[in-house]
């Protein structure tokens, strides 16, 4: 009797991993279709050029990467991106950690000023470029009060010194009440209780914040840190609809360069390789943090 149970007691003890495979599968193909294959297919087109004359694909090895390194105008887009990244990483993550303490907080109007904070990620990235290119015309609504303030008319997307704050400001205006909305979710975990023993020990506003809120959101902190680091090196429709890469190349970030290089230029095995150097130091940036992270604990 024993005997005939054993291969009905297997089926039961394998059950539980196929029924999971089953439920996996759907999304496992479509890791497979859209993300593994393409990853592949991107890393060997990389390796390979194609002529613009006669159309004939050759294999040329690590020839693309050694052209990149030599252009001046990659090497000036990866320090826009650099430059880029770390201003607005931090800015917007500090912004959104001020409000979204603020917001926490019981006074009048809250559930007002949260809403309009988070208001721009109703509107979709494209119109909210076209609404602040318009802003930002010579004859735009920022010139206009400036003129009221008696401060004299900005270039704003025409200087070099001035497009890439544009774009920061821009991007700011949408990710800030994004991030925000997760480190609300965040602080709202953390006990009560815990800033009432903090509290009565005498501990100030500033040494509860440290102590007790920044340690207890350290993981939806280095969730929002690690997703703006990667959304931001990805950056393109702003840049696309506001500036052109311009001017002087001073808004010309490694995505926009990507895209010039495989549609204006053509030559898609070089904007293939440059796009593996993207992941890599994305991948690189990203393991950065998190070693810093878990440095912290």
């Amino acid at each position: 009797m024993s005997g005939r149970e054993r291969p009905g007691r297997a089926r039961l003890r394998h059950r539980p991993a196929a029924v999971a495979l089953a439920f996996l599968a759907p999304a496992l193909a479509a890791l497979l279709v859209l993300r593994l294959i393409p990853a592949a297919m991107a890393v060997v087109s990389s390796l390979r050029h194609t002529s613009l004359v006669t159309g004939e694909t050759s294999f040329v090895g690590l020839e693309n990467y050694l052209t990149l390194f030599g252009d001046p105008a990659f090497l000036q887009s990866v320090r826009v991106t650099l430059v880029f990244s770390l201003i607005v990483n931090p800015l917007q993550i500090a912004a959104a950690l001020a409000l979204a303490v603020l917001f926490t907080r019981r006074f009048a109007g809250v559930r007002f000023w949260r809403s309009l904070v988070i208001l721009p990620i109703a509107v979709p990235p494209a119109v909210s470029a076209a609404i602040w290119s318009v802003a930002y015309r010579p004859d735009g609504l920022l010139n206009s009060v400036l003129a009221v303030l008696g401060i004299p008319e900005q270039p704003f997307l025409t200087s070099p010194a001035q497009a890439l704050w544009c774009l920061i400001v821009l991007l700011s205006w949408i990710g800030v009440g994004y991030w925000m909305m997760f480190l609300i979710a965040g602080l709202q975990d953390i006990p009560a209780s815990l800033y009432e023993a903090a509290a009565i020990d005498g501990a100030s506003a500033w040494r509860r914040f440290v102590h007790v809120t920044l340690p207890l959101l350290r993981r939806p902190l280095a969730f929002v840190l690690v997703a703006d680091t990667v959304s931001n090196f990805l950056v393109f429709a702003p840049v696309q609809m506001l500036t052109n890469g311009g001017p002087e190349g001073s808004t010309n970030v490694t995505m926009y360069d990507i895209f010039t290089r495989a549609y204006t230029v053509g030559d898609l095995n070089l904007a293939q390789a440059e796009v593996m150097l993207l992941v890599l130091v994305v991948l690189a940036v990203v393991a950065v943090q998190f070693r810093l992270l878990r440095a912290g604990d």
